[in-house]
């Protein structure tokens, strides 16, 4: 009998599928027993049928979009003319006192948004003349203005929005989604990472790691560019038939290795190496957007060949197609500090918003058209925002526009899956704190977890003593089902 004959029969001993998944290393089976065609978790049901989601799910699928960095607010989606009647005078001490800042010293001047906003769509929504084209899907947009974080620093913000906590360890979003729920597609991961702008987050391929939970669950970086993974394919002279050799006699190897040590690890192995093996034939041609028609190349703005966010976009439509179940990209290069001209707002910053305009009305147009956006969650934001008085690092004006960290009030915004267009929350005259409807991060992950079916409460992993959360166990946090349709 094999490993995978002798977790079949595993199965039948236990009372529920919910135990299996619990005792068998709290879900390893989740993600991959789908792939080897065991019962405890059938594809072909829904998910209800499977007994995973804690209620009936709106997205089957979530495509988060993280513009690295922390884009401004003030130049984007929250419109503040009390803060323009500010600009260019000393900042009221009131704003100063108890603030801790990255880089602002002193006394800094007050500045307005640079850009011009004005009112768009039925819903008449404010937004900058940064988004054109995303301004033509805004009544598909729930606009969240009052988020807000208590980290300033980039890689501990990124790691709480994402992992829902600052420390390393702990795991993703997609982690816990992937745990719950399994994967739809037999022959891709569920959980899928691109990134884009040149560089990955701060806080490294940690936020879209495991963490506690089986290795198994972690997020597998993609590229645009040459192979989806790295010595994906296989060396030259290697056939399907030597490759699938190799595979069973590895597979034999840790079988052996569980059956003496019954580690949880070892069955990891075996599913990753068959995965891998899989992939070899499927995922080349699920990455390969050559296959996409003009028109969608020109709706896109995509180049195949090349790392970009609009690439990356088109791909998020395509996996969303296969059934991945959390699809993350990243975008770097939104740290507009006014440092240099890569970071000035009216340089740096105009870049950022031109790479990624264009892809996001796509991205949403396309699910649309294809009937996909009803049962996708887009998430679409930073870490943090911006504050609404000039960087002026060492305590000296300097020579480009920039804003620092600021962890009080930021915004974000979400489509499909039942989500409600319009805006929700607001900040205060200048735009330097949530001040109504406050959204927290854990608030938004309990969210982001409701519209696929999922309890933030119910959904742990013990670990140290506790049984863990995405939400943590100590921060209160709730489901904002005021965004909701």
């Amino acid at each position: 009998m094999n490993i995978f004959q002798q977790l079949q029969h595993d199965t039948a001993l236990l009372d529920t599928r919910r135990q299996f998944l619990k005792k068998c290393v709290a879900g390893v089976g989740t993600t991959w027993l789908s792939s080897l065609g065991l019962d405890a978790f059938s594809p072909e049901k829904t998910i209800e049928e499977n007994g995973l989601s804690h209620f009936a799910p709106k997205a089957k699928r979530v495509i988060f979009l993280h513009m690295a960095g922390a884009p401004s607010q003030l130049e984007l989606f929250d419109y503040k003319p009390e803060l323009a009647k500010l600009d260019g005078k000393d900042c009221p001490s009131e704003f100063l006192e108890g603030q801790r800042f990255a880089f602002i010293q002193g006394v800094p001047k007050m500045l307005g948004s640079i850009y011009p906003f004005h009112k768009a769509g039925q819903t008449g929504q404010w937004i900058s003349d940064r988004m054109p084209y995303t301004e033509k899907v805004i009544d598909d947009l729930c606009i969240i203005k009052s988020m807000h974080t208590d980290q300033f620093n980039h890689a501990p913000a990124q790691l709480l929005m994402h992992t829902g906590n600052v420390n390393l360890g702990n795991p993703s979003t997609g982690s816990w989604v992937t745990y719950g729920l399994g994967n739809e597609n037999q022959n891709l991961p569920g959980y899928i990472v691109l990134a884009s702008g040149g560089r990955t987050p701060s806080a490294g391929k940690s936020v879209w790691g495991s963490g506690f939970l089986p290795s198994v669950y972690q997020g597998v970086q993609c590229r645009s560019k040459g192979d989806p993974v790295m010595y994906l394919s296989s060396p030259s002279g290697v056939s399907t038939d030597i490759r699938r050799k190799t595979m069973d006699a590895i597979n034999k190897v840790n079988q052996q290795a569980y059956e003496e040590s019954h580690d949880p690890e070892t069955l990891t192995r075996i599913a990753q190496y068959e995965m891998a093996f899989r992939m070899q034939i499927h995922a080349n041609e699920a990455f390969d957007i050559k296959q996409e028609p003009q028109y969608i190349h020109d709706l896109y703005g995509t180049s195949p060949g090349e790392e970009s966010f609009a690439n990356n976009c088109l791909l998020a439509r395509r996996l969303a197609e296969q059934g991945t179940r959390y699809i993350q990209l990243f975008h770097w290069g939104w740290d507009s500090h006014g440092a240099g001209k890569s970071e000035a707002l009216n340089s740096g910053f105009k870049k950022r918003c031109e790479e990624v305009d264009k892809p996001i009305y796509a991205l949403i147009t396309d699910l649309k058209q294809r009937g996909l956006l009803e049962d996708t969650l887009i998430v679409w934001g930073g870490e943090f925002g911006r504050t609404p008085m000039r960087e002026n690092r060492g305590g000296a004006e300097m020579a480009f526009v920039g804003r620092d960290h600021n962890p009080g009030a930021f915004t974000m915004w979400m489509a499909g899956a039942g989500v409600k267009p319009g805006s929700y929350g607001e900040t205060d005259a200048i735009g330097y704190q949530a001040s109504k409807d406050k959204v927290s991060v854990q608030d938004l992950q309990a969210t982001i977890l409701n519209r696929l079916g999922l309890n933030h409460k119910s959904l742990t992993y013990p670990f140290q003593g506790l049984d863990q959360t995405l939400t943590g166990v100590v921060k209160p946090s709730r489901v904002v089902k005021e965004l909701f349709m």
